[in-house]
C-alpha cells in the first residue's frame, strides 16, 4: 500500500486528531511505514522536537502512534494565538513573526511552498502519510488561502474523509452541507464520511446514513462510539472546558485510595501545554479538575498554574477574578502551588516583557523571589537532569529568562545549570513534561500531600505516564479498527478519490 489521505472535519474538535492517531497506530501495527502530517495547525498546545523545533501536540502524539520521534516535518506551520485577532507564526519549528486574519494572506505563497515540499518529502520516504485538516473544510471564505484542508488535498491529489462530531448535533446536515458548499473539484475529493462520538443504538442512525449516501453519493465509512475511557488531550488547549476532570472516569481504577488529593488546574484564557497536568491525572489517588474561580483554588489540596501564550495578560485576568489573592493565601499558609513556564513566571516578583505583551515591567504575584525578563530569542529545547534525587526530563518553550533569583533552584539541569525556584510549598519551573518523570512525581506528591495536611495519602508505585499514554493510543486504534471500514479506507489510500464522484449542485437566490 502506498498513498496519502486527508482527514478533514465539519468543525474544529470534530475528532480529526483522534481518527488520524488511530489510523496511524493501526497501520504501524501492521508494519506499514506511516507518518502523520498537519500542514497548518492553530494551537497553543505544543511539543519540542529533538532538533529544537516546536510542533502541535497532536502531531507529537500521532508521531508516537507511528513509532516515530516528533519532527517539525509533521507540522511545518504552527499558529499560536496570542489574542483573539493575532497569532504568532512558527515555521519549521521556529518563530518567524505574527499576523492577523486579514494580513495572513501575505504569508500564503511562502508557506504553500514549504507545506508542499514537506509533504512530498514524507510521501517519498514513507508508505503512507495520514494528513489532518484544520477546523472545517467548509470555511469557503478562507479557501483562497487554505493550506491544510481542500487546498492541500487538491494540490497533492489526495482523497479526503470528512469527520463530524455527532455529540454537537446536526451531523448529517453538517456532512451534507460541508460537501455541498465546496466547488466541484474539491467535492470530487471527498470520498466518505465518519461519525464520531455516537451514543445510543446504531440501528436508529442507519436510515439517516443511507439517506445521506443517496443524497451525496458517498458512504459513511464508520461510526465511532463515544468513549469515556479517552481522556488524554490530543489537540487544542483552548477547547479545554472549566470543570473537566483530567484522568480516567470515576470508578475506573480498581483500588480507590481512602485518602485522595484534589488538584485544581487553573484554566487561563490563553492556557498552553495542558498536557502537563495529565501526568497528575494518571495517578489513581489524584483528582484533577480545570477551574477558574478563587473558591476552587482555595479548596484544592494542590494548585497547578500552567503555561500560557500570554503571560502578562493572563496575569491581569487572574487579578481581575481574585485568583491572585487565593494563591497568596495558599502560599502564606504553606499549602502547595506549582507553576509551569508562564505560570512559574507569574509566581515571581516582576516580569519585563517587551516581546509578547510589549507592556514593559509589571509586578507579578511575589510568591517567588525571581525576576523574569523576556528575550526575543525563544528557548526551544529538550532537557534532562536531576530533581529530588531522581532522573527527570522535559522540554522548554519560552521567551522569559530568569534575570535574577534569590531562591533555591527547584531542579538541577545537567546541561544548562539550575532551573526553576522553590520557596516553602511554592515551586516553579520553565520545564514542561517534568511531572511525567515517574519517580520524581511520586516523591513530589508525597511531599505535597504532607504540605496539604494529608500525610495518609499513599502514592501508587506502579503508575507510568508513558505506559498510560501508550494504552490511550492503543485504545484509540482499537476504536478506529473496530468501528471504521479499514479495508475500504486502505483501498482509498491506495487508489485515490474517484474522479467521477457525484457533485451536489445547488443554487443561491
Amino acid at each position: 500500500m502506498n498513498g496519502a489521505l486527508l482527514v478533514g472535519g465539519t468543525s474544529s474538535d470534530a475528532g480529526k486528531s483522534l481518527i488520524v492517531a488511530g489510523l496511524c497506530r493501526l497501520l504501524h501495527r501492521r508494519g506499514v511505514r506511516v507518518a502523520p502530517f498537519k500542514a497548518q495547525n492553530m494551537s497553543n498546545n505544543s511539543a519540542v522536537t529533538l532538533d529544537g523545533g516546536e510542533i502541535g501536540r497532536a502531531q507529537a502524539l500521532q508521531a508516537y502512534a507511528c513509532g516515530l520521534e516528533p519532527s517539525t516535518r509533521f507540522n511545518p506551520v504552527l499558529l499560536k494565538p496570542g489574542s483573539d485577532r493575532r497569532s504568532h507564526i512558527v515555521v519549521r519549528g521556529q518563530p518567524v513573526g505574527e499576523a492577523g486574519a486579514r494580513d495572513y494572506h501575505e504569508w500564503r505563497g511562502r508557506l504553500a511552498g514549504i507545506v508542499a515540499g514537506e509533504l512530498a518529502s514524507l510521501r517519498a520516504e514513507f508508505d503512507v502519510v495520514i494528513c489532518e485538516g484544520a477546523g472545517s473544510v467548509a470555511e469557503i471564505n478562507l479557501r483562497a488561502t487554505d493550506l491544510a484542508n481542500m487546498g492541500l488535498a487538491r494540490a497533492a491529489a489526495m482523497p479526503a474523509l470528512l469527520v463530524s462530531d455527532i455529540d454537537r448535533g446536526g451531523s448529517l446536515a453538517h456532512l451534507f452541507g460541508s460537501t455541498a458548499v465546496l466547488d466541484e473539484a474539491d467535492q470530487r475529493l471527498i470520498a466518505g464520511y465518519v461519525i464520531n462520538k455516537f451514543r445510543g443504538d446504531p440501528s436508529i442512525l442507519a436510515p439517516g446514513l443511507d439517506m445521506l449516501h443517496r443524497l451525496t453519493g458517498r458512504p459513511t465509512l464508520g461510526v465511532v462510539p463515544f468513549s469515556d475511557e479517552l481522556w488524554i488531550d490530543a489537540e487544542d488547549s483552548l477547547s479545554t472546558p472549566v470543570g473537566r476532570r483530567v484522568g480516567p472516569p470515576e470508578g475506573a481504577d480498581t483500588s480507590r485510595p481512602t485518602v485522595r488529593l484534589s488538584v485544581a488546574a487553573i484554566r487561563l484564557p490563553r492556557v498552553s501545554n495542558t498536557t502537563d497536568v495529565e501526568a497528575l491525572g494518571c495517578e489513581p489517588g489524584v483528582d484533577v479538575t480545570w477551574v477558574d474561580d478563587p473558591a476552587a483554588v482555595r479548596a484544592a489540596d494542590l494548585v497547578v498554574l500552567p503555561g500560557t501564550r500570554a503571560t502578562v495578560s493572563d496575569l491581569a485576568w487572574l487579578r481581575a477574578r481574585g485568583i491572585d489573592a487565593a494563591l497568596i493565601e495558599r502560599a502564606r499558609s504553606g499549602r502547595p502551588v506549582i507553576g509551569v513556564c508562564g505560570g512559574f513566571q507569574m509566581l515571581g516578583r516582576r516580569i519585563d516583557d517587551p516581546v509578547e505583551s510589549r507592556i514593559g515591567p509589571v509586578d507579578a504575584l511575589g510568591l517567588l523571589d525571581v525576576d523574569i525578563v523576556f528575550d526575543p530569542n525563544k528557548v526551544l529545547r529538550q532537557v534532562s537532569g536531576t530533581g529530588m534525587g531522581h532522573s527527570i526530563s522535559g522540554y522548554e518553550i519560552h521567551h522569559g529568562r530568569i534575570g535574577r533569583s534569590g531562591e533555591q533552584p527547584w531542579i538541577e539541569d545537567a546541561v544548562h545549570g539550575p532551573e526553576g525556584a522553590v520557596r516553602g510549598a511554592v515551586r516553579g519551573t520553565h520545564w514542561h513534561g517534568l511531572l511525567s518523570s515517574d519517580a520524581f512525581r511520586r516523591k513530589l506528591l508525597r511531599e505535597m500531600a504532607v504540605e496539604a495536611g494529608k500525610p495518609g495519602f499513599v502514592v501508587s508505585e506502579t503508575t507510568s505516564v508513558d505506559e498510560t499514554r501508550n494504552a490511550q493510543v492503543d485504545l484509540i486504534a482499537d476504536l478506529v479498527g473496530e468501528h471504521l471500514d479499514v479495508p475500504a479506507i486502505e483501498a482509498l489510500i491506495a487508489r485515490g478519490a474517484d474522479p467521477r464522484a457525484p457533485v451536489i449542485t445547488h443554487s443561491v437566490g
